[in-house]
């Protein structure tokens, strides 16, 4: 076989395997994906990578420009 054939026997077997994969993503629960997002967060946290929490005051600051944001683009419709 030459190389060109086995390039592309190995291309076609990848493809077949994206798609079985891209067919599980569709096909997957919202309580896998829940599962899935946890691990992926408790990975996250276990390794240190989490980010580091804001205090209230920060938190109401960011509400209160998302909704001025949110008005000032209402006023302009």
């Amino acid at each position: 076989m030459k190389l060109k054939d086995e390039m592309k026997a190995y291309q076609t077997r990848w493809a077949e395997v994206d798609a079985v994969i891209a067919e599980e993503r569709r096909s997957a629960s919202l309580e896998l994906r829940w599962q899935q997002l946890n691990a992926a967060c408790a990975m996250a946290i276990g390794l240190g990578l989490s980010q580091q929490k804001s205090d209230e005051s920060e938190v109401f600051e960011r509400w209160a420009k998302l909704k001025e944001n949110a008005a000032s683009r209402q006023s302009k419709v």
